[in-house]
C-alpha cells in the first residue's frame, strides 16, 4: 500500500511568503473558531485519536491549497464518513438526515476547560530497558514508510547521537493505524547539520529530533 504524506515539508525549499503574526491572533474567521470546536468534541467521543486524526490530515489530496483550518475540517470529514457517523448527503445537506448515533463519550461545554488543561499525556511505564544510552551514536530508518509516521523525511537515513531518553510513550506510528498505543522508548536525537543537508548546512548547527526506538539503530 503507498502512503503519501502532504505535511512532511520540514527542510524542503519555502517559495511562498511566510506570515509572521501576533501570539494572540488564533482565528481568521468565525468558522475557525466552531471548526475547532467540532474536531474537539468529535475527538473526545473517542472515534479516533490524535494520531488517526494527524494521518487523515496529512493525506488529504488537496492538502497543499487548504487553509490550516480547512484541513482541519476536510480531515474531519473524511473521518466521519470512514466511520459511517455521517453520510455524504448530510454534509452537502449541512444538516441531520437520518437519527444521530450515540457514542461512548461526549464533550460538554462546562468540561472543554477542564480538559483541554488535562491534554492527553502519552508516557507510559516503563516495560523494558532502553536499547540506547546517553551518548550512543544511532542511524535513523531509511526511506518512507507505507502509514503515518513521525520521523521527518529530512533526517531519514542520518546519524546522529542520543541526547536524552524520555521514557516509554504512545508510539504514534502504531497508534495511528489502530493497532493499539505500543509503547516504545523515546529519545532526543542530535544530528550535526550537515549529517543532514551536507556541505549546503552552515557549519556549528544542529538540529533535534524526537524519535521513537524503531526509528533507530546503531551506527
Amino acid at each position: 500500500m503507498t502512503y503519501t504524506t502532504h505535511a512532511d515539508l520540514g527542510g524542503q525549499p519555502c517559495t511562498a511568503r511566510i506570515v509572521d503574526e501576533p501570539e494572540e491572533v488564533r482565528f481568521h474567521a468565525a468558522w475557525e473558531a466552531r471548526a475547532l470546536a467540532l474536531t474537539l468534541a468529535m475527538g473526545a467521543t473517542g472515534s479516533w485519536n490524535i494520531d488517526m486524526a494527524r494521518a487523515a490530515r496529512e493525506t488529504l489530496p488537496n492538502y497543499a491549497t487548504l487553509s490550516y483550518y480547512q484541513i482541519w475540517i476536510a480531515a474531519l470529514e473524511a473521518l466521519l464518513l470512514q466511520r459511517g457517523l455521517v453520510s455524504r448527503e448530510e454534509l452537502s445537506a449541512g444538516r441531520v438526515l437520518s437519527a444521530p448515533l450515540s457514542g461512548p463519550h461526549r464533550l460538554d461545554a462546562a468540561d472543554v476547560p477542564g480538559v483541554l488543561a488535562q491534554g492527553s499525556p502519552t508516557a507510559r511505564p516503563a516495560t523494558r530497558s532502553a536499547r540506547f544510552a546517553i551518548g550512543d551514536a544511532v542511524r535513523t530508518r531509511p526511506g518512507p514508510v507505507p502509514h503515518h509516521t513521525r520521523l521527518p523525511g529530512y533526517a531519514a537515513g542520518c546519524v546522529g547521537s542520543i541526547e536524552r531518553a524520555h521514557g516509554m510513550h504512545v508510539f504514534a506510528d502504531a497508534h495511528a493505524q489502530g493497532v493499539g498505543e505500543d509503547p516504545q522508548w523515546l529519545y532526543t536525537v542530535v544530528f550535526d547539520s550537515r549529517a543532514l543537508w551536507g556541505d549546503a548546512a552552515a557549519p556549528g548547527h544542529s538540529v533535534s529530533v524526537d524519535a521513537w526506538e524503531p526509528y533507530l539503530e546503531p551506527a
